[in-house]
């Protein structure tokens, strides 16, 4: 489709009703065996295995539905399926990388990037270096002729750090490195990673893109033919791929994202702006909001925000900060987001910086805001900083 809007896209792309008997959505196709009708046929599928349904594993018609569907959101050559964000993001740093490569990492990356990185890259044998997630155009000088890779996260899941991608990615084609970038924050509907010389997105599809809470699911697009057959064959060699129910719930939860998302931004802001009003919290982490750092990168690269931040609390003893969690009704104290419920957790990210340092004093919460009426949130959270000033 050309020419539409990204809301009109996410309601049509994946979708064939004239050749599913006028059926709106796609078969979920449960399928591990494939036969063939002739030898012909067989041998056909074996020179052109990724483009034709040959086996469960390698696609179905469900897998080609969502991995169409995100690339053309996203604007990309094509996509491939994994089972959760975290195994889209180790497939797209073990496509690129080899024994004696130089990978580049921001500090702010999701904990357990950095964990496949330090503990699986290194051990493969390629060189792992983390760097400010504010540095720009300064990363020329950590680049080297066997840099094969630098992975970006903007802004970062805990701190929120927008990076100057742009500059990163203009730095990083002086050596050929492929430009990634976890883009699950924004989604394409509020960032354009081709549109700034990133090569691949990727997604952890469990959060936004599916949206309830109930599938887990990463995506990997990508900007050309060449790095796509590259990446969907590391992903067929170690056996990833998604299950078609789960795939189906991907495909269903893109349907109402751009809707679902406008929740989110409006709900988030208006937490954030209530939550920086208050005198226990000394700082308020969401790129939207003018008195953020990396507000100008925000504001020229991003066209919207989601419903993830972070806030600051002053130090209190744990007691005070048991008693503003275990009262909680409408909040979840959980690890994930992306969801229609709201969420929050405590977050550290000092113990995992090693290019920067966070010392910043207090407590950082890290907030999901769902889609609950922001009032009712208010009132949730009014009532916890209650019960945690009363046992100070």
């Amino acid at each position: 489709m050309k020419d539409v809007a990204k809301d009109t896209i996410l309601v049509h792309a994946g979708r064939d009703p004239k050749n599913n008997h006028g059926i709106v959505n796609p078969p979920v196709y449960h399928c591990s065996t494939v036969l063939f009708p002739t030898l012909d046929a067989l041998e056909d599928s074996d020179r052109r295995p990724f483009e034709v349904i040959n086996y469960g594993r390698v696609g179905t018609p469900t897998t080609f539905a969502f991995e169409k569907a995100v690339a053309e959101l996203e604007g990309g050559f094509g996509a491939v399926n994994t089972g959760s964000g975290l195994s889209a993001i180790s497939i797209a740093l073990s496509a690129v990388t080899k024994a004696g490569d130089h990978v580049l990492i921001t500090d702010s990356a999701y904990g357990p990037t950095r964990r496949f990185a330090n503990e699986t890259l290194k051990g493969y044998g390629v060189e792992v270096e983390f760097f400010d997630p504010n540095i720009g155009a300064g990363i020329a000088a950590l680049l080297r002729p066997n840099t094969c890779a630098v992975f970006l996260e903007s802004p970062g899941s805990l701190t929120f750090e927008i990076q100057d991608v742009p500059a990163i990615a203009a730095a990083a084609k002086t050596v050929g490195a492929v430009v990634m970038i976890d883009n699950t924050w924004a989604t394409p509907l509020f960032f354009r990673p081709f549109d700034h010389g990133v090569d691949l997105s990727i997604h952890a599809a469990t959060k936004y893109m599916v949206g309830h809470a109930d599938a887990m699911l990463g995506a990997i697009v990508c900007r050309d033919e060449a790095l796509w057959t590259t990446v969907k064959k590391t992903a067929t060699r170690f056996g990833v791929c998604a299950g078609p129910d789960d795939l189906f719930l991907g495909l269903r939860g893109l349907r109402s994202m751009a809707v679902r998302l406008k929740q989110h931004q409006e709900s988030a802001l208006i937490l954030a702006d209530w939550l920086a009003a208050r005198p226990d919290i000394t700082r308020v982490l969401h790129p939207a909001r003018p008195d953020f750092p990396g507000h100008a990168l925000w504001k020229r690269d991003f066209t919207g925000s989601s419903g993830l931040f972070s806030a600051l609390l002053t130090p209190v003893p744990r007691a005070a900060l048991a008693a503003f969690f275990d009262g909680l009704e409408l909040f979840g104290i959980g690890y994930s987001w992306g969801g229609f419920e709201s969420l929050i957790l405590p977050a550290r990210p000092a113990g995992v910086r090693t290019a920067t340092r966070w010392d910043e004093p207090g407590h950082l919460l890290r907030f999901h805001a769902g889609l609950e009426h922001p009032d009712d949130l208010i009132r949730d959270l009014d009532a916890a900083f209650r019960r945690l000033n009363a046992a100070l």
